[in-house]
């Protein structure tokens, strides 16, 4: 039988096998987040179309090319969201985040949507785990955040990205380098794509981003934008290169980085993988002093940064960094008839209050298949319940990786699982020596089984 419709192309299924890899990047982005003071915050998947136009930049690729808006029932238009910064601007200027202590530090996890061609790492709907600093404006904000990210790869053991920095000035150097580039793109117009034509008058400073081989290679000799910064970017610059050194992270200074929106003021940052295709940047962000404002709040510096998940996946991947394995059925019930079955049921209830991961039962199969589906979804131990054992109050518990088997009883399973479990756990642990005088009193070990204790 054909299949009524396929994923659109773009988008991707994360299915159950791989999903777990996934949960854990994700909350050890979130534990990292947390210990640099940043809090979670969720907006909506979409915006009014008016909210991007403004702070993305109507002359970015993303505005004029790539984002998926629409009209609603009521006339309006609406766009998915193509990143995440925005929204996480107007939240903090409609529910007054301005007024709280500052800085205000936010992170975020979201789905975003681009039409463009979809190539390794990245989909039209993707994924962003992004954060936000709003009310700071010294550059020790622009290396905390950019330690915060050196911190999160660190951590997952990932090599080879390379942190790229430069600095696009604010909006009155910059004037002058917008002059200087259409001057010299004036010269090269009969070269430039169309689109690039159309942004020499407004926005010069957009053809660096062009994707176009042509325009990227005579954007190659265009003026460079720390030859225009004023003295107060420039110091801005430099100061962020010492907090860099302090903090250990290594740098290159590349001054072709201006990134692909409109709202970037001063420092702009890329680390940037090889070998996940044509693209490789993997996490990208810098300051937006002048977004707030733009969006119709007061003045409040602000910087971030956006991490593609999908990207990051795949340097895990091509880097063969093992990430933790998902965590196995701890106890299968396997019940005989229907009286074993309902109690079955209680039990596993009982065993999950305790903090077990117990399954049993629930597609009336013969033992045989209960055991062969046990092994199957590698279950730690199973316990076999028909009318005799029901009868005796007593069962056995089999170890599946050993075969051992231990004598149980049925009303204090739930309650003496847990302590078996450990026993095994810490057996496995190979101390050496025997475990009756081992000292396991400075042991977490709620934390070590996974905090099921």
């Amino acid at each position: 039988m054909a299949l009524l419709t396929s994923a659109i192309k773009g988008t991707e299924d994360i299915l159950p096998s791989e999903s777990y890899k996934n949960r854990f990047v994700e909350a050890t982005l979130a534990d990292i987040a947390g210990n640099f003071g940043f809090r979670e915050i969720r907006t909506p998947v979409f915006e009014h179309t008016e909210l991007f136009n403004r702070s993305v930049g109507d002359t970015t690729d993303v505005v004029q090319k790539e984002m998926y808006t629409f009209e609603d029932k009521g006339g309006r238009s609406i766009t998915l969201r193509p990143e995440g910064t925005a929204g996480a601007v107007r939240a903090f200027l409609e529910h007054g985040l301005f007024n709280d202590a500052l800085p205000q530090k936010v992170y975020y996890f979201t789905s975003c949507y681009r039409y463009e061609k979809p190539q390794a790492g990245r989909l039209r709907e993707f994924h962003q785990f992004g954060v936000e600093c709003f009310g700071a404006d010294s550059a020790a904000a622009d290396a905390e955040v950019i330690s915060l990210a050196s911190e999160i790869f660190g951590f997952l053991g990932i090599e080879g990205l390379e942190l790229q920095i430069n600095s696009i000035g604010c909006p009155t150097c910059r004037a002058k380098f917008q002059e200087a580039l259409k001057e010299y793109f004036e010269s090269k117009k009969d070269q430039l794509c169309e689109t690039c034509l159309s942004r020499l008058d407004r926005n010069p400073m957009r053809i660096l981003d062009c994707k176009s081989p042509v325009c990227s290679e005579i954007a190659k000799d265009a003026p460079v934008v720390l030859d225009y910064l004023c003295d107060d970017c420039s110091a801005h610059f430099e100061s962020l290169k010492k907090y860099l050194e302090a903090m250990s992270i290594p740098y290159k200074v590349n001054p072709t980085i201006v990134r692909g929106l409109d709202y970037y003021t001063k420092t702009v940052f890329e680390f940037v993988a090889t070998g996940i295709g044509a693209q490789g940047t993997v996490c990208g962000g810098g300051r937006y002093d002048g977004l707030c404002e733009e969006l119709g709040g007061n003045h409040v510096p602000a910087l971030g940064f956006g991490l593609g998940l999908e990207r990051l996946m795949l340097v895990l991947e091509q880097q063969g960094i093992e990430l933790p394995e998902e965590q196995k059925c701890n106890l299968y019930v396997a019940p005989a008839g229907e009286a074993a079955a309902l109690y079955a049921a209680g039990l596993v209830t009982n065993l999950r209050q305790e903090g077990v991961f117990a399954l049993f039962d629930v597609s009336n199969r013969g033992i045989k298949a209960q055991m062969k589906y046990a092994n199957k979804i590698g279950a730690e131990y199973v316990v076999v319940i028909g009318d005799d054992e029901l009868s005796t109050g007593v069962a056995r518990l089999k170890n599946m990786d050993s075969g051992e088997e231990t004598e149980v009883k049925l009303d204090t399973l739930a309650e003496d699982f847990v302590e078996i479990s450990i026993r095994q756990s810490v057996a496995n642990l190979d101390l050496g020596e025997d475990l009756e005088n081992v000292d396991v009193s400075g042991i977490d070990f709620n934390s070590l089984f996974g905090g099921k204790l």
